[in-house]
């Protein structure tokens, strides 16, 4: 059966659109889109064609992106304000040079400066912020609330950021259910809508490893999470975060350690297969020694039973390779053989259609990459 797919690609300088065949054996760039914005993000409705890309930055300010006609047209509504419109609005000359004037204060102005994640749930549209906030959208993104049950939350005050800063980066839910992660704050779930919010961080087999700092055996999986994917069927909860690789069979209120067996417990992306439960993919990295791969080998580890054993994934990768793959730059199509997808900071993008057992480069050159998602079309 044939199964064209679009990879959507945030890198530093916009988003590209990669359009396959039928066979997902031939690729067509195209892009740069979203004027050239960071864009961490994006997502697409499969129904429609419809593409959001969370964008922006300090500089540009921050703003979600939407195309109706794959790329051809885009609107932008602006959540935040950047440096480049307090300029414009202070320097007549920097105005004519540019030919324009500052964009109108907008609704969340100082409040964020990047978003980090985009979602659509249902009839709903969620974006995570950078400091850590959710916004909601009723109406396709043209207008966004913040979800303020999150951000009340009495643990808010003592949220710490990690490398990136206070990101909220993961978005999950099904009807009333939602599910976020925060780095460096945890893990939260709403039952109601995201009017109220529980932290779920429990881990259930202790650490046997003392804690650096405290010298004591954790009871906790650690702020820090990096990215969490949920398996086929919606069952099982896949995390990678700072400290390893976790899966929880009760909504996240309680996570076993998976990570025996990989070489290294750091990583950035997780991925789960779209129709088997207990298949997922990490991406392991040295923690300190450049957070690239082991010994140079582009490795991409699967597990086919829930993280109680790890397979080396390396046809076609590359050696002597040292880059980075963020936490958003990994995800899988719902082809009947699975479509896995990773892009790098050094710009390029690999693919595997047949469940991981090869690896070809679809894409090289690209900016940095900061974001992978798929989107099938009819």
């Amino acid at each position: 059966m044939a199964e064209s797919v679009t990879v959507l690609i945030g890198t530093s300088k916009g988003l590209f659109l990669l359009d396959s065949d039928g066979a997902r054996r031939d690729w067509t760039l195209s892009g740069p889109f979203c004027d050239g914005w960071p864009v961490n993000h994006a997502t697409g409705d499969p129904a429609t064609g419809r593409i959001w890309a969370a964008a922006g930055g300090e500089w540009q300010g921050v703003g979600v992106f939407r195309s109706d006609d794959h790329g051809a047209n885009w609107t932008k509504s602006q959540l935040s304000n950047g440096k480049l419109d307090e300029y414009l609005a202070a320097d007549e000359n920097f105005r004519k040079m540019l030919g324009r004037g500052p964009d109108p204060d907008a609704p969340f102005k100082g409040q964020l400066d990047a978003l980090w994640v985009i979602t659509r749930l249902g009839d709903t549209l969620y974006a995570g912020a950078r400091p850590a906030a959710l916004y909601a959208s009723h109406d396709e993104g043209d207008t966004w609330e913040r979800v303020d049950g999150l951000s009340n939350h009495p643990s808010a005050e003592g949220w710490e950021p990690g490398g990136a800063g206070l990101v909220l980066h993961t978005i999950l839910g099904d009807g009333d259910k939602l599910m976020v992660a925060i780095s460096a704050a945890g893990v939260f779930a709403s039952e109601d809508r995201g009017k109220t919010w529980e932290r779920r961080n429990r881990r259930t087999n202790q650490a046997t490893t003392p804690d650096p700092v405290t010298g004591e055996c954790g009871q906790e999986i650690g702020f820090c999470v990096h990215n969490i994917a949920r398996g086929a069927g919606g069952g099982t909860l896949f995390m990678q975060n700072h400290q390893g690789v976790f899966r929880s069979r009760d909504e996240g209120r309680s996570w076993d350690d998976i990570s025996e067996g990989l070489p290294s417990t750091f990583g950035f992306p997780v991925a789960a297969h779209p129709t088997d439960p207990d298949t997922l993919y990490v991406l392991p990295l040295s923690e300190w020694g450049g957070r690239t791969p082991l010994e140079g080998k582009a490795t991409v580890w699967r597990s086919t039973n829930a993280g109680e054993a790890w397979q080396p994934l390396r046809d076609g990768l590359p050696d002597n390779a040292f880059f980075t793959v963020l936490r958003q730059a990994m995800a899988t199509d719902r082809a009947p053989k699975a479509g896995i997808y990773f892009g790098t900071n050094s710009g390029s993008v690999f693919a595997s259609t047949d469940d991981g057992e090869s690896w070809t480069e679809i894409a090289r050159h690209l900016p940095t990459i900061l974001g992978v998602e798929v989107m099938h079309r009819p």
